[in-house]
């Protein structure tokens, strides 16, 4: 699509997109297509169909949401430089986005084209204070925890790479779409990225925009301390909504279903019902144990999503004995009552990542402990947790 053929001094000034203000007048930008979505709008005034290209521009001093409005046919790629003038600038919940309409002219750019960022004035954040939609920041963190994953995007088969960092505020998940030769251990100073939110809890986005440099890091803690956590309470973790690198303390005062002896699809692992998967219906379902335990700390409750491992430890049964009672009285309930009746009023310690829902918080272990408690101890805990008296 060409530039509007008009005078150089009659176009909108070209604007840096940290500076953008909402107000009338139109501007020119240059910037890089991070994600781009094409969809199709019913018109309420005759149901007729509109095109409409949405998603996320960047040009390294911040990251802004674009709603393009009859866009070219051609494909618009992820990573394109384009240069665009009379675009819109509106504010929407509180942050500014960029309207392209049938005044806007777009016209490709190249990556020198771009303004010139110096890191070094990025503020800095503490990862704890990051939010979904944030960018224009700068984090200095130690990688925890990274390992290369493929994804498809359309058609398209492409290399991630997913882990955790941490720094003393707490820990984040990352998606690096850009190959950094990421290590764990490794001290970071990352910019250029942008945080979005998966399953309720924020994460780290980085990809050929951003700059990755390795530091010494000092007063970050190490890897090793960082996979341990820190002890947090439940309300906190409400609070945030879940996160990485969680640890608990509770004690067990309820079972969700289903909890017990499972079934799963081979393909997805996902429970069937009736030998029926949602994905890859009929299937021949594989045994599987699990408990959904709801822990309480006394200021507030989430359910931990214990797969077989730990259901294993906690209930003192493997699978194959759950099995042959089952061959033996086909009752379903009948394990997860003794499932209830092996963890009720356990206090344990969990560690692994929460995410939540409209449900609440979910918290998904990577380890489960069992505390040792005298009866007394744990008859008044149990008490204590359910808002009884301890006696």
């Amino acid at each position: 699509m060409p530039l509007v053929p008009a005078a150089e001094d009659s176009l909108p000034a070209e604007v840096r997109l940290r500076d953008l203000r909402a107000n009338d007048v139109p501007v020119s930008i240059v910037a890089r297509v991070v994600t781009a979505e094409r969809r199709e709008i019913v018109r309420k005034s005759d149901g007729g169909r509109r095109p409409v290209l949405s998603g996320l521009l960047s040009d390294g001093t911040a990251s802004v949401r674009f709603t393009w409005w009859d866009p070219p046919s051609d494909p618009i790629e992820r990573g394109e430089v384009l240069r665009a003038v009379n675009v819109q600038v509106r504010e929407f919940q509180g942050r500014v986005e960029l309207t392209f309409n049938w005044k806007s002219r777009v016209a490709p750019a190249g990556d020198a084209d771009l303004p010139k960022v110096n890191p070094e004035d990025i503020p800095l954040r503490p990862l704890a204070e990051l939010r979904s939609g944030d960018d224009w920041f700068r984090v200095v963190a130690r990688i925890v925890r990274v390992a290369p994953k493929t994804v498809s995007v359309g058609e398209e088969r492409r290399l991630l790479h997913e882990g955790v960092i941490a720094d003393s505020s707490g820990a984040v998940a990352f998606t690096a779409w850009s190959d950094f030769g990421l290590s764990p251990g490794e001290a970071i100073d990352v910019s250029g990225g942008y945080a979005r939110a998966f399953r309720g809890r924020p994460q780290l986005v980085l990809d050929e925009r951003s700059t990755v440099r390795r530091v010494p890091g000092e007063g970050l803690p190490s890897a090793e301390s960082a996979t341990r956590g820190l002890s947090r309470r439940i309300s906190d973790i409400e609070a945030t909504g879940g996160g990485e690198l969680l640890e608990l303390r509770g004690v067990i005062v309820a079972l969700l279903p289903p909890s017990g002896l499972v079934h799963r699809c081979p393909e997805c692992r996902r429970a069937v019902r009736q030998g029926l998967c949602r994905v890859h219906g009929t299937v021949q379902p594989e045994p599987d144990l699990r408990a959904r335990l709801v822990v309480d700390d006394g200021t507030g409750t989430l359910t931990v999503n214990a797969g077989r491992p730990e259901t294993e430890r906690l209930w003192g049964r493997t699978l194959e004995q759950c099995l042959q009672t089952m061959r033996e009285n086909p009752d379903p309930t009948l394990l997860e009552e003794q499932l209830f009746e092996a963890v009720f009023g356990r206090r344990i310690v969990v560690r692994g990542r929460g995410s939540a829902d409209d449900f609440g918080v979910t918290v998904y272990p990577e380890s489960i402990e069992v505390e040792a408690m005298d009866p007394v101890a744990r008859a008044r805990s149990i008490a204590g947790a359910l808002g009884g008296s301890p006696g």
